[in-house]
């Protein structure tokens, strides 16, 4: 079976399953891992090799932006504080105790066992946003997750890089050596990342071309990469800071129509970069293991070890960091409420290893210094892809239980009648701009009582469908998007029709079924 042939029976795989997850409503990395080991084991599967180039520069710099561009600006500045004694402090700790935790269980020398500490530090944005998409979290909390999981990474990948050049050279780096390389790593990789989201601003407000915008959205994330890995900068932190950047401001860049087509294409990119990656972590591993020298499940111990060690460590460290925030937050608005073990349970679950340590493991040097193989790297390589294995079923499988559990997701009913809130208050200011309008004569009575129509039956919608007071109120609005979407049918069918008998050209047939599927989309679920 040729090259290409598996990367193409590759995506058909994960793509089918990962929308298998969506239809069961089961976590798709999850169960992307699972099917990848189960194909992996089968005898007539060839080996699959992965070149590190093409997860760390091809797959991880999309995946990566997209999660940053998610990230509230205001919710991440609410948290700062949080994130960084999580994506510092327990990142450092984490690395150590792994590093203590695989010289004492494992055959790894102290220089390689800290680089599989350094690389299992970090918990993983592409699997925590993915996992937490399905979930209602409160917007507080998946900021908090999901911005620690982005900025832990560039702890963990320059702390990495120390790990890998004190292996690689045999040798010891020194404490202030190392803060400098980190300063240098991440602070140059700030400022890249804000010079590449600076200047791609500057490109998104002159481009009224929806190719050239969703081509400039596409290569933004790798432009970033490239520049700050070029410049002896981290460039996981160079995209982090550029998607968080631009996402700050992207109402603010193109109009409706661009956001539109650049939101699809983007979607429909990191859904087949993140089901393909998912799968290739269970994949990998029985080839992995495989190539171990000597007995082939002396890692599975030590890999389950290492697993519990790290959810162990980080609740000890996620519950004081808690109450200590939480006493703060206390002390300068009193009347708070306690501190119960509900965020701490979830943000401790919420922890799980994925894409990130994977790329980096896989990016430890095949020689030492002395041209020698560097030993224990397939070791590496198998421990860490179990345990990124490990967290994803285990944790992944059972994340939605413990936010049940927890009980501080959101109720579907507040989320509507917060949007419901919402689509009043905006629809009203512009009913109250439009009566300002026909008062000037600005706008001829013929439209501006059309317009008021349409305005007020939008009102009234919105109300309905936020808070549904009776049983008929939600049998009405349901009956009115059946009626609705029926129509949409038919108007689809005659314009299908048009294009059929040669009275309407491909373009116009393209508009008019744009305006219907927007309006069909807008109709929600019936």
């Amino acid at each position: 079976m040729s090259g290409v042939t598996t990367v193409l029976l590759l995506v058909v795989l994960a793509a089918a399953v990962a929308t298998g997850a969506r239809r069961w409503s089961v976590p798709a990395p999850s169960l992307l891992v699972v099917a990848g080991v189960l194909v992996g084991i089968l005898p007539f599967v060839p080996r699959v090799e992965v070149p590190p180039e093409a997860i760390s520069l091809a797959v991880l710099p999309p995946l990566l932006y997209a999660s940053a561009e998610e990230i509230s600006w205001r919710e991440l500045r609410a948290v700062w504080r949080p994130v960084t004694v999580l994506a510092l402090g327990l990142v450092l700790a984490s690395a150590f105790a792994v590093g203590a935790i695989a010289t004492a269980v494992t055959p790894l020398p102290p220089a390689m066992a800290f680089v599989l500490g350094a690389v299992l530090a970090s918990t993983d944005p592409v699997a925590v946003t993915a996992l937490g998409r399905r979930l209602a979290l409160p917007p507080r909390i998946q900021t908090l997750v999901q911005s620690e999981s982005l900025f832990n990474d560039a702890t963990s990948l320059v702390l990495f890089k120390i790990a890998v050049t004190g292996a690689v050279t045999a040798g010891s780096v020194s404490a202030p050596a190392a803060a400098g390389q980190f300063v240098v790593l991440a602070g140059g990789g700030a400022l890249v990342g804000g010079a590449v989201a600076t200047v791609v601003a500057f490109i998104r407000r002159r481009t009224e071309d929806p190719v050239l915008e969703t081509v400039t959205a596409l290569v933004t994330p790798y432009a970033a990469y490239v520049v700050a890995e070029d410049l002896h900068t981290s460039g996981v932190t160079a995209v982090v800071v550029a998607g968080v950047a631009l996402g700050a401001q992207s109402h603010r860049l193109t109009n409706a129509r661009i956001r539109l087509q650049v939101h699809a294409v983007y979607g429909t990119v990191v859904f087949m970069l993140e089901s393909v990656v998912f799968a290739l972590i269970g994949l990998e591993l029985p080839g992995m293991i495989r190539d171990l020298p000597g007995e082939h499940w002396g890692w599975l111990w030590p890999a389950m070890l290492l697993a519990l060690a790290l959810i162990v460590l980080r609740l000890l460290w996620v519950g004081p960091t808690s109450w200590f925030m939480h006493r703060q937050r206390a002390q300068q608005h009193p009347g708070q409420p306690p501190l119960s073990w509900r965020v701490p349970a979830v943000m401790t679950w919420a922890g799980t290893r994925g894409v990130m340590p994977l790329a980096a493991a896989l990016t430890v040097p095949l020689t030492g210094g002395d041209g020698l193989p560097l030993p224990y790297r397939e070791l590496v390589l198998v421990l860490t892809t179990s345990v990124v294995a490990f967290t994803l079923i285990v944790q992944g499988f059972s994340l939605a239980s413990v936010v049940r559990a927890s009980g501080i997701a959101l109720e579907p009913e507040d989320t509507a009648r917060e949007e419901a809130d919402a689509a009043d208050h905006i629809l009203n200011a512009a009913l109250a701009r439009l009566e300002e309008m026909e008062e000037t004569e600005a706008v001829s009575p013929v439209v501006a009582d059309r317009m008021r129509r349409d305005l007020r039956a939008r009102i009234d919608q919105a109300r309905l469908s936020g808070r549904p007071e009776t049983d008929a109120d939600q049998a009405t609005l349901a009956s009115y998007r059946r009626l609705r979407r029926d129509l949409i049918t038919v108007e689809t069918t005659a314009l299908q029709r048009l294009y059929a008998e040669h009275r309407v050209s491909a373009a116009v047939r393209g508009n008019l079924q744009r305006a219907l599927d927007l309006e069909e989309a807008g109709l929600g679920e019936c």
